[in-house]
């Protein structure tokens, strides 16, 4: 019997140094994946930046946005407002409440369709519930009679 615990320990220590052997490798996986020479050329970090600023903005024409309304531009989930004659406005156009996209700016108002939420069109504030906080704002730059939005 005494060679029955001798094999016992010697299969405990073979478990054992297998799992030490896997975790040693799967560790090492993990620092390759992580670390790593980087190849890129010089100065791409940069222009990854600028590509990446630019496919977060959008455009629209002036006349698109009627004066007292807006326009909701659901590929790049962003409502575009006009207050007042010349005055652009822009906010996501993700509702704070749950996360559904409004649908329509109407009489001064950006309506959600899933809850009823409405927030200004003037400032994105919450002017009916169940939503609690506004629509995040978004710069408008105009140049000509076109609105870049970022």
């Amino acid at each position: 019997m005494t060679g029955t615990g001798h094999d016992h320990r010697s299969a405990a220590a073979s478990r054992r140094g297998v799992l030490i052997g896997a975790g040693a490798v799967g560790a090492g996986l993990v620092i390759a994946a992580c670390g790593g020479k980087d190849t890129s050329p010089a100065g791409s970090q940069s222009a990854s930046s600028e590509t990446s600023a630019k496919a977060e903005s959008t455009t629209v024409k002036t006349a698109d946005v009627p004066v007292g309304g807006g326009v909701v531009l659901k590929d790049s989930k962003v409502v575009v407002t006009q207050p007042k004659p010349g005055e652009f406005k822009a906010f996501s156009a993700v509702c704070t409440h749950r996360q559904c996209t409004v649908s329509k700016v109407a009489d001064g108002d950006i309506d959600c369709p899933c809850h009823g939420s409405q927030f200004s069109a003037v400032d994105g504030s919450v002017v009916k519930g169940p939503a609690e906080k506004p629509l995040e704002a978004k710069t408008v730059t105009v140049a000509g009679d076109t609105l870049t939005i970022s």
